[in-house]
């Protein structure tokens, strides 16, 4: 709701103004579909070219992200703390109990009461993957940790692909514009024995192309992918707190701490509050008992 609210903004104080200030949109109406198949297309084009078949829909689907926001809410946040808590029990408790949760993820009656995160394959893995390391009895943490760090890094940067992508395409759009009024330049030459008011009529669709260009690079395209960005790495917390979490149990702290360092790191507006982290877990232990 609040990027249909933006563009709409940006539509109208853009073209409002215009008209306000006096100016005619008819010129800009009559010859938009030509300049727009011009620098869209080739805006599309350049976009095709510079990326494989994997990223082209990858950046398709993020582009729902300018609208949806974030996909981890603050409930999520509570559900992947209180998982955590019954894995880390599990595994304190009874080690060989833990294989059958994190060897078959799908099948898990733990997994199962959070399906929205049972869903994400990137957490689940990331879970389980660390749990399984830490069963193998690693010398030192630091070695689980560094390896952790490194493949967070490398998802966060697959990630983010589809915002430079689109970033590529803002940075590019304004000189697609000016290829476009070139053209019409070289359109307007071609017929400089026409009177003038032909030849500005000629002139003024020339320039569309430019204001187009323009205003598609940072009106449009450069905040979806500035927003896109935002809303990945803001959803990448959710996988840094997994981290916290399962490093904070390597180095063999209470469940309660490594759950506490978990809700420490989550951000602000995505952090339960102690009280209703604590009533989450009691209701776990009560299931539990």
């Amino acid at each position: 709701m609040v990027g249909i609210i933006g563009i709409a903004v940006i539509f109208v104080m853009v073209f409002g103004g215009f008209i306000a200030a006096g100016g005619k949109l008819g010129p800009i109406i009559k010859t938009l579909p030509y300049e727009f198949t011009m620098i869209g297309g080739a805006a599309v084009g350049a976009f095709v070219v510079s990326n494989d078949g994997p990223a082209i829909k990858h950046t398709m689907k993020d582009i729902k992200k300018v609208f949806k926001g974030s996909h981890w809410k603050p409930e999520d946040y509570r559900d992947l703390l209180c998982l955590l808590f019954e894995l880390i029990r599990i595994a304190r408790q009874n080690p060989v109990a833990l294989e059958e949760h994190i060897e078959a993820p799908d099948d898990s009656s733990v997994f199962s009461r959070y399906p929205k995160i049972q869903a994400d394959k990137v957490a689940v893995n990331l879970i389980c993957d660390t749990l399984r390391s830490a069963s193998m009895n690693y010398d030192d943490p630091h070695q689980v940790e560094e390896v952790l760090e490194k493949r967070m890094e490398s998802t966060l940067h697959h990630a983010l692909h589809s915002s430079h992508a689109m970033q590529t395409v803002s940075d590019g759009l304004p000189a697609l514009g000016i290829v476009a009024a070139v053209l019409g330049v070289i359109k307007t030459m071609g017929s400089i024995d026409q009177p003038p008011e032909i030849l500005g009529h000629m002139i003024g669709s020339a320039l569309v192309g430019t204001f187009l260009g323009i205003f598609l690079a940072y009106g449009i395209v450069g905040p979806f992918a500035a927003k896109m960005k935002s809303v990945v790495e803001e959803d990448a917390h959710f996988y840094q707190l997994i981290r916290e979490v399962l490093v904070a149990n390597l180095y063999n702290h209470a469940t309660n701490i490594c759950i506490e360092v978990g809700r420490q790191n989550a951000p602000d507006r995505f952090r339960p509050t102690f009280t209703d982290l604590e009533a989450a877990l009691k209701e776990l232990k009560r299931d539990a008992a």
